[in-house]
């Protein structure tokens, strides 16, 4: 598996873990039946939480998502077969994850979350943040899904490359049948 291939899968595995943490509200809106109100302001504060994180995780977490896209770009650069099946998907894939993160995921968090009214657990939840609540969980899982589909497909890649050098002996297979001499 070529270096390019192996900072793919370590940055995109990064970025899945990251969107993992979400898992405490996401869980809440998307597979507990039925949506409570005590589910949907849990998952309101974790947001809200998340908007007053410090500026320089952002950044930090930015640099990552433009390592990853360089280093497939990069990779689907060679114009080899395999890196323009396997790496033309995962730059689909990735585009995706990013594109949702940055006109969905990201000015939702802002424009709903920012600042939430004070208020009890037992109240009910306010309407109008229902729906953007279990958008950024749906969100949250789309992301997730086509991260994996990164994964899935550099590993399919991996995979590929491997068979493609069964035909070819090893060394140790050349050294063990000796010199052959023809006459």
């Amino acid at each position: 598996m070529s270096v390019r291939a192996g900072i793919v899968v370590c940055l995109a595995s990064f970025l899945l873990g990251s969107l993992f943490t979400h898992w405490i509200a996401d869980s809440l809106t998307l597979w507990k039946s039925p949506v409570t109100d005590e589910y949907l302001w849990t998952a309101a504060l974790y947001y809200s939480v998340l908007t007053k994180a410090p500026i320089e995780l952002l950044y930090i977490l930015l640099a990552i998502v433009a390592l990853g896209g360089v280093t497939i770009f990069w990779s689907f650069h060679d114009g080899e077969t395999g890196n323009l099946m396997f790496d033309g998907g995962s730059i689909v894939l990735y585009g995706t994850t990013v594109m949702m993160y940055l006109y969905s995921v990201v000015p939702n968090m802002v424009a709903k979350f920012s600042s939430l009214p004070c208020q009890q657990i037992d109240e009910p939840f306010p309407r109008v943040l229902r729906f953007p609540t279990l958008e950024l969980a749906s969100n949250h899982l789309i992301c997730s899904v086509a991260l994996t589909g990164v994964l899935i497909l550099q590993a399919g890649r991996w995979w590929a490359e491997l068979s493609d050098g069964d035909d070819e002996p090893t060394y140790l297979e050349e050294k063990s049948e000796g010199p052959q001499y023809t006459c």
